[in-house]
């Protein structure tokens, strides 16, 4: 019986360590299942001044509209984000390439002072030309 003891305490203390030891790896598994998983994926919303942070910002919010401001510097790719239904005032315009969530990709050209009705997506653009290109976004709310 005492054997017995010994050995079943020998047991939980290997299982102990094990856990121990694999502790980090189960936690790194978790989140990156779920950063690949859920947030990277394109059904999920991810907001544009915050993926988008050093180009992005909000210029104004209320219930109704958010209003944002996009510099994009040449060669500059955008992180993939999502839009509610949207109009976008172009300040400074240029050649683009656009990142559908599909996958399908796309190239443009924005005039300065074109005014865009866009429907909901979720994308990424990327400044191709060579100048830098300037928006002002107001997302619908309701």
């Amino acid at each position: 019986m005492q054997m017995n003891q010994r050995t079943n305490g020998l047991q939980l203390i290997q299982a102990d360590l094990l856990l121990v030891h694999m502790r980090p790896l189960i936690l790194f598994t978790i989140t990156a299942v779920f950063a690949s998983g859920v947030c990277l994926s394109p059904g999920h919303a991810q907001d544009p001044a915050v993926v988008n942070s050093k180009t992005i910002r909000v210029r104004f919010e209320n219930d109704r509209v958010r209003v944002l401001e996009a510099n994009l510097p040449p060669g500059v790719k955008e992180q993939v984000h999502s839009h509610p239904a949207y109009v976008v005032y172009v300040v400074a315009g240029g050649r683009y390439r656009n990142y559908a969530a599909d996958g399908k990709i796309t190239e443009g050209e924005f005039q300065t002072g074109d005014v865009i009705y866009r429907d909901p997506v979720t994308h990424a653009a990327e400044n191709i030309g060579d100048k830098p290109m300037h928006f002002i976004l107001v997302e619908l709310k309701k």
